[in-house]
């Protein structure tokens, strides 16, 4: 299974990473003192309100996502196809070729929820490749219980292993379903500067399930993490990103169509157990996705 914690520079980002998340957890501290203090100026309550949401929301940022990738009519085109991978493609696929697959969270903790439905919840970052791997899957995946707005293009870091690996973020991404609900926390561009901070009960999670047993201690913090209602997860790309390697967001498009190629193998594979997992948080719904081949995959997660 790869993870972003697996190279030396990958090594020194998930580190500013858990920076970030441990300052985060600070900035929440000190909300907590000064809304207990109860005689601040009201000038000085409004400066720290600032501060603290744009430390603790998901929305805050100092840097932004520079587009990268397709734009117009190649843009749609691209989204229109990985939206919509035909069922009997992934009928087809199955299991495909998956190194790495969802793990069930232990001690039947409370079901994670957003608005009454199952949430997941990603954490990512533009730069890593792993992430630019696992997010076509997901895209594949998700939007077969709902409908995304707002997707782009995005490249991983040039810099890092598997270099400008094509894929998608979800900065400002918004995902509608009747079924699910689903956050995203894209902590870094592609340069490595911060855009989003995860909120304290984000950070929560990823302390509790990104570390031992589901995942080697020097591997602990690693990215991307998927969190499927508490009751299953993702950590690291559950296949290889160099099976994207010289190609084109299109191409890759194009490719997930047919079963008979190693992309779609590939990303389709772990569409079909991501699928497989959110057929369980839905009581398996729609009957028309959670079919004999995904719940056939239930069992192996």
């Amino acid at each position: 299974m790869g993870k972003a914690s697996r190279t030396k520079q990958s090594v020194s980002r998930q580190q500013k990473i858990a920076a970030q998340r441990a300052a985060a957890k600070r900035a929440e501290q000190r909300r907590r003192l000064l809304l207990g203090g109860g005689s601040v100026l009201a000038v000085v309550v409004i400066v720290v309100v600032f501060v603290i949401v744009k430390a603790t929301s998901n929305g805050g940022s100092s840097a932004s996502s520079d587009t990268v990738g397709l734009s117009g009519t190649s843009l749609t085109s691209a989204i229109n196809q990985v939206t919509s991978v035909p069922a009997s493609t992934l009928e087809s696929v199955g299991a495909g070729a998956v190194s790495a697959k969802p793990q069930s969270i232990t001690g039947n903790p409370a079901e994670l929820k957003e608005n009454g439905k199952p949430e997941v919840l990603y954490m990512g970052a533009e730069y890593c490749p792993y992430c630019a791997a696992e997010r076509w899957a997901m895209i594949v995946a998700l939007s077969r219980f709902g409908t995304f707005t707002g997707l782009q293009t995005m490249e991983s870091s040039s810099t890092d292993v598997y270099a400008n690996t094509p894929t998608w973020t979800f900065l400002n991404a918004k995902y509608t379903s009747s079924y699910l609900s689903f956050s995203t926390v894209e902590e870094e561009n592609r340069a490595e500067k911060t855009l989003q901070t995860p909120t304290s009960a984000q950070q929560a999670l990823i302390t509790k399930y990104d570390a031992p047993p589901y995942v080697q201690s020097a591997d602990a913090g690693s990215i991307p993490f998927v969190d499927f209602g508490n009751k299953y997860l993702i950590v690291g790309a559950s296949y290889s990103p160099q099976t994207l390697d010289g190609l084109s967001w299109s191409k890759i498009a194009t490719d997930i169509q047919s079963p008979d190629n190693a992309v779609a193998k590939a990303i389709d594979g772990t569409a079909n157990y991501i699928t497989a997992g959110l057929c369980k948080l839905t009581g398996d719904a729609p009957a028309n996705v959670c079919t004999s081949t995904i719940t056939s995959l239930q069992s192996q997660i």
